[in-house]
């Protein structure tokens, strides 16, 4: 296997793995899978990390598409991309199929 083997949903899985593969950014997915929106400070006070802390998680989140932030002064709103979470799904579920489907060693 060489690089040229690597499709894109192969790197798509990959950064969702990503951005999820920490307990902060799951619960804050949870989170927002229960509301329409939810504000930055509201997280703030909820979740067991710094406020600087909790920007760079939502920005990871954000970077791979799984959050949108939408800027209303002095706050931002995040919510889930529902787009990108759909096709974060379908390609996980798609990859657990196919392994589910193989022979191991």
């Amino acid at each position: 296997m060489n690089k040229e083997d690597l499709s894109a949903n192969d790197k798509k899985i990959a950064r969702y793995a990503k951005a999820i593969g920490h307990p902060i950014r799951v619960k804050i997915l949870d989170m927002l899978s229960k509301e329409s929106c939810c504000y930055h400070g509201d997280m703030s006070e909820v979740l067991p990390v710094a406020k600087s802390t909790l920007s760079q998680h939502l920005n990871e989140l954000k970077d791979a598409g799984l959050i949108k932030g939408t800027f209303t002064p002095p706050t931002v709103k995040y919510c889930i991309n529902q787009e990108n979470w759909n096709e974060a799904k379908q390609l996980f579920t798609e990859l657990f199929t196919e392994l589910d489907n193989k022979e191991y060693c």
